[in-house]
């Protein structure tokens, strides 16, 4: 198999398009997978991904794009694939995205090394990156709980070449820890989940995951039955998580300047809004600790939130809310041109800060009577004018009288808007790294503070366990 800086240089040489872009990622995986207190499958793979973007251009800022992707790893096959991929560019329609192709200065002084080695060799990963996870749940197979989980760890290597000498590399780790317990049988059937996400498995705790888990299945030993309405509600990091994330995907600029979101308003955008006393700052940066993500554009194919013509630029912190204030909209360099706003590259990791130093355990202390969630699934969009979702709760529902949690409540169904739930909470708690339940597969990235909602809405009693 070729080097990936081999393909892309190849893939460059033999182009004939006015401009061209080579994307190549390499993929390792491992995975461990456990049910019925016993591993049952473990593996890894290795993938690679590479795609061809040919311009021709009709002006300065007029052009047609094709994009081609291939999963081969036969060089022969490289010129079959740049030639594809011009022959999609000379049949496809104007690109309404078009603009200059950045050049090889793009790459900033100060940028990391890794940006710029550009000859670097894959990342890679095994079984052994669960040597310590294994043993640590051992001992949990041996209590009186049924414990089921899945750990998967996943190093993308990405390199990407343009025709215009831009030259850029980026190793990017990703793991994610999910342990489901459950006790009892029948009717008596207890389930509660936790998670975690990581970069190497080196920094999880899992005998202390494993005691939480505890906790909460201890905590259903009293079952309490309630009817849909509006409860106080504390959510912790993983489902605050799960709603931002969802808010974070729906800010595109040009929807909002269209109309068809729900960061519109009449004559522009929400932007300067105040929602919220409560000085939270969302935001996505790529250079948070433990948290980094890949620090420029790469993709093969143009969105609302991404252009292929953007291959190569820096993506920066961007604050989607300020100190309660709505701050940014995602915006491609066309889009930006369009509505002369500032560029805006969407992130890959979600951040909020501005509460309290209080931990969840303290705002449960300091609650009278309300719901404690642990996670949340199945989460879809109702209204995309109001952000309205609606979802289930799962593996635990809890009610807190008198500052102690007494008992675990029925499932219920949710429809809550991350906007509102914004504009309603009374108080926020300490940011700590946390894996999303519902996003788990495609954002794994956030760091969230927990939450008290007055009146979340539970619309409707759920049979889901």
């Amino acid at each position: 198999m070729l080097p990936a800086p081999e393909v892309v240089e190849r893939a460059l040489r033999s182009a004939r398009a006015d401009e061209t872009v080579v994307i190549v990622t390499d993929a390792h995986e491992a995975s461990l997978r456990w049910a019925g207190n016993s591993m049952t499958t473990n593996g890894s793979s290795v993938a690679r991904d590479w795609a061809v973007v040919s311009v021709f251009r009709d002006g300065p800022n007029a052009a047609r794009v094709g994009s081609v992707s291939s999963t081969s790893v036969d060089p022969a096959d490289i010129e079959a694939v740049v030639r594809a991929s011009e022959e999609a560019a000379r049949t496809a329609e104007p690109a309404r995205d078009a603009m200059p192709l950045l050049a090889a200065d793009a790459v900033e002084a100060g940028a990391p090394d890794q940006l710029l080695d550009w000859q670097g060799p894959p990342a890679t990963t095994d079984i052994g990156v669960f040597a310590g996870l294994a043993r640590d749940l051992a001992p949990g197979f041996d209590e009186a709980d049924t414990l089921y989980g899945f750990a998967h760890h996943q190093v993308h290597s990405t390199w990407l070449g343009t025709s215009t000498g831009v030259r850029r590399r980026w190793v990017q780790p990703t793991g994610s820890l999910e342990i489901n317990g459950k006790r009892g049988a029948g009717t008596d059937l207890a389930s509660a989940w936790v998670g975690a996400g990581t970069t190497d498995f080196a920094d999880v705790d899992t005998p202390g995951l494993l005691a939480e888990l505890s906790r909460r299945l201890d905590w259903s030993k009293r079952r309490v039955q309630l009817p849909a309405g509006r409860y106080e509600t504390l959510l912790p990091p993983s489902a605050v998580a799960d709603l931002m994330i969802y808010l974070a995907w729906s800010m595109e600029g040009r929807g909002a300047h269209e109309g068809h979101t729900a960061f519109a308003r009449a004559g522009g955008t929400r932007i300067g809004e105040r929602l919220t006393d409560i000085p939270l700052t969302l935001y996505s940066d790529p250079s948070a600790a433990g948290l980094q993500y890949r620090p420029f554009v790469a993709t093969p194919a143009s969105s609302e939130s991404l252009s292929v013509f953007d291959n190569g630029l820096t993506a920066q912190r961007a604050d989607w809310v300020r100190e309660g204030v709505i701050e940014s909209l995602v915006y491609p360099r066309a889009t930006a041109a369009e509505f002369d706003a500032p560029v805006t590259v969407p992130g890959e990791n979600l951040l909020m800060t501005g509460g309290s130093d209080a931990t969840l355990p303290e705002m449960i202390a300091n609650t009278e009577r309300g719901l404690l969630l642990t996670c949340l699934w199945y989460i879809r969009e109702v209204d995309p004018a109001t952000l309205l979702l609606t979802g289930l709760t799962r593996d635990g529902v809890y009610l807190v009288e008198n500052g102690e949690v007494t008992g675990a409540v029925n499932n219920f169904r949710f429809n809550e808007s991350p906007l509102d739930l914004l504009r309603r909470v009374s108080e926020a708690g300490r940011t700590e790294i946390t894996l999303p339940r519902e996003w788990k597969d495609w954002f794994t990235r956030t760091a969230m503070p927990p939450l008290r909602i007055p009146d979340f809405h539970m619309s409707s009693v759920s049979q889901a366990t």
